[in-house]
Order: C-alpha cells, then sequence, then structure tokens
C-alpha cells in the first residue's frame, strides 16, 4: 500500500469516527500519523540524484511574491499589468507551463513577482506539477491567491487545504508551544494557562507516535492538537496570503461588496484595469518593507536609493541596517542619529536595538581609533606598567 493510500484509508477512518470525549485521543493520533506520511510525501525519493524537475527562479530584488490559483483566473494577465513583462495568456487551461518572474518598482524598492502554473485538487499529492508550484510558494514572502469572481466560495478552500497539506500556514502565526527533544529524563510537560483542546495524556501519546520518549514541552496558550503537531514536525512555512478576486466585471455590486468586505481580500478586474493601485499598496502593507535613507556626516539625506529591511529577511534594527551596508560596521558603531517616526526628537541618539520604521533617516558615527602616541602632554594612554613593583628600576648613578 503506497503512501497516498494510506492517507486516504486514514481520513476515512477519521471521517466515520464521532467526535466526543472519549475519541479525542485516537483522533489526536490519527492526526499524528497522517502529519508523519504526508512530510515522507514531501521528501525526495530515496537513491535520487540531481535537483529533480523543479523550476526555482533566482531571488532578486527586496521581495518576493507569488501567483496562485487555479488554472484561467487572470494569473498572467496580471503579471503582464503590473510588470510589463510579457506572460502567454489564452482562453485555454494550463496556458503557462513554467514559472515567469517579473520586477514591480514600487516605492523605491523592487519586488520580484512570480506567475506559477494552475494548481488543481490533488496538487499535494503531485497531481499537475503541484509539488513544484508550492515548493516555490513556500520561499516567497507574501502568496496571491488569484480567485475568479465569479466562481464558487468553494475555490478558496480547496486551494487552502491544498496548501496546509504541504505544511503552508496561510494568515496564521507559529504557535506559543516551547518543545525541546532530550536525551533522558522523560517527557516534562507544563503550560502557563488553563488548556482545552489538549492534556498531559494526549500530549504523551502524539509524542510516542513520533518515538519521541524524552522530551520537555510547554504550552504558553490555549493551543490545538495540530498546533502541537506543526511544532513537533518544525517544517511548517507561516507565510502571509491575499485573497485577489478577479473578474469582478461579470458579477453585481452587492456580490462585489460582499467579496471586497472579506478580511485579508482585494477585488480586482484586470479586463477593466480596476482596482490594481488598492493591490499594490495591499501587497505593500502586508510585506512591511521599511525604506531606510541613508545621511553622511555634514552632508544632505541620499534619498535617491534606500536601504530596504523586513522582519523576514533579517529584521529592522539598527544592527541590521549596520550589517546591509558592511559587517564590520557593528565593530565600529558608536551611536547613530535617527530622524523620523520611530524617534521621540530629531535627531535622536540611538544605539544598536532601536527599531527603525519606514522612511527614517540614519546617520551612523562610528568610534575614533585611539592615535599611537597621543599628543605633547595630552596622551591618551601611558606605555608604562600600571603598577609601581612592576617598574624597571633605574641604575645607580656613577660617582
Amino acid at each position: 500500500m503506497g503512501i497516498i493510500e494510506k492517507i486516504k484509508e486514514i481520513e476515512a477512518e477519521m471521517a466515520r469516527t464521532q467526535k466526543n470525549k472519549a475519541t479525542e485521543y485516537h483522533l489526536g493520533q490519527l492526526k499524528a500519523k497522517i502529519a508523519k506520511l504526508r512530510t515522507q510525501l514531501l521528501e525526495p525519493p530515496k537513491g535520487s540524484a540531481g535537483g529533480g524537475d523543479g523550476f526555482e527562479v533566482t531571488k532578486y530584488g527586496h521581495g518576493r511574491v507569488a501567483l496562485i490559483g487555479f488554472p484561467s483566473v487572470g494569473k498572467s494577465t496580471l503579471l503582464t499589468m503590473l510588470t510589463g513583462t510579457h506572460s502567454e495568456a489564452a482562453s485555454y487551461e494550463f496556458t503557462t507551463l513554467t514559472c515567469i518572474p517579473g520586477i514591480i518598482h514600487y516605492n523605491d524598492t523592487k519586488i520580484q513577482l512570480l506567475d506559477l502554473p494552475g494548481i488543481i485538487e490533488g496538487a499535494s499529492e503531485g497531481k499537475g506539477r503541484g509539488r513544484q508550484v508550492i515548493a516555490v510558494a513556500k520561499s516567497s514572502d507574501l502568496v496571491l491567491m488569484v480567485l475568479d469572481a465569479s466562481k464558487s466560495e468553494g475555490h478558496r478552500q480547496i486551494l487552502t487545504k491544498e496548501l496546509e497539506a504541504v505544511g503552508l500556514r496561510l494568515n496564521k502565526r507559529p504557535p506559543q508551544i516551547y518543545f525541546k527533544k532530550k536525551k533522558t529524563g522523560g517527557i516534562s510537560f507544563n503550560s502557563t494557562g488553563p488548556l482545552t483542546h489538549v492534556d498531559e495524556k494526549l500530549c504523551y501519546q502524539i509524542l510516542h507516535e513520533y518515538k519521541i520518549h524524552n522530551a520537555e514541552i510547554l504550552f504558553r496558550e490555549d493551543a490545538t492538537v495540530d498546533d502541537l503537531i506543526d511544532v513537533i514536525e518544525g517544517n511548517r512555512k507561516y507565510i502571509r496570503c491575499v485573497y485577489v478576486y478577479n473578474k469582478i466585471d461579470v458579477i453585481g455590486i452587492d456580490d462585489v461588496d460582499k467579496l471586497a468586505r472579506q478580511p485579508n481580500s482585494v477585488v480586482i478586474s484586470c479586463n477593466l484595469r480596476l482596482n490594481l493601485d488598492r493591490l499594490l499598496a495591499k501587497m505593500w502593507e502586508e510585506m512591511g518593507l521599511v525604506r531606510v535613507y541613508t545621511k553622511p556626516q555634514g552632508q544632505q539625506p541620499d534619498f535617491s536609493e534606500p536601504v530596504v529591511l523586513s522582519d523576514d529577511r533579517g529584521g529592522c534594527s539598527i544592527e541590521d541596517f549596520c550589517n546591509h551596508i558592511h559587517r564590520t560596521l557593528v565593530k565600529e558603531f558608536k551611536y547613530a542619529l535617527v530622524w523620523g517616526t520611530s524617534t521621540r526628537h530629531y535627531p535622536q541618539h540611538c544605539g544598536l536595538g532601536h527599531a527603525l520604521h519606514d522612511e527614517d533617516v540614519v546617520q551612523v558615527v562610528k568610534k575614533k581609533e585611539k592615535e599611537e602616541g597621543g599628543r605633547g602632554r595630552f596622551k591618551s594612554h601611558s606605555n608604562a606598567p600600571a603598577r609601581i613593583s612592576d617598574r624597571e628600576k633605574k641604575a645607580p648613578l656613577k660617582t
């Protein structure tokens, strides 16, 4: 029996099992088994050599956005309109067969936009090059899920289910669970608050399913069984997602208003070029890019080319800013003068831990190098020993 058949068999058993207090331990074990099998499904086959038949492209720019959706929903047209890169679009499905990159120039930054082939139901099991598409999406900073506004809401649920099956968690934050394997000592289970979904017995059963018998686990929130399995697996990717509803020109205004009011959603029409500026603004807001301008000492700030930082790629502190310019700058750093919304007054003396905001201006002041000899009687340091007993005794004078 193959891995896919095993997964379907366990899913069928979960579907026919009633959910109550008596069966929650059994269901928890079944969920852990499915998670283990899906992880095996994603692993490359043993004995395979080479990089496989993926279509990964080189990272470029300050951020990466992936277009994901069913065939013929307008992904290629959207890429052409936002970037100017030509991606073939036609009235039949699967026009795009490989990954086509384009660059969006927005707010003095370069954002890489990837047009991926359409995925279908069963993509997590490898249907229609689904695994390669999802692997590229995992390396992105933001996912744009392009949906057809005239189709049913079921498309969004199918795509979300396919992405979650391979370890992508959309618009979620990592669970507040501390987990560490140990060599000895058994399982240590603690929580900082009341737990309503998981208890000690269920936690032990799931850990034993993974053949973990010595571990330390601490719940800092009321987490679910799925959150616990995600932490144990350790290969989950938490990524932001914007739902883009295309083809709004073929539905009524009431339906458009209903779709636009949903969280993390933007309605557009590539055919009539409607609301594309709002889509770019939403992308910028979700990616959280921070532009920082440099100011040389005694000169005007350089507003031509900013240093672009983000929490996903390193961080937004002054230390990250210094590392972005040159890795030796942190050693020579004395303090920084900062102008912008992150400060209380202009300019403000800040240290390495100060968090920068968008469009801040930073001037780095370096430590002064000590001169070797000093000047006259204002020597900064002496070469003489500190203790009197260590000083050399002068030879007695000849008489």
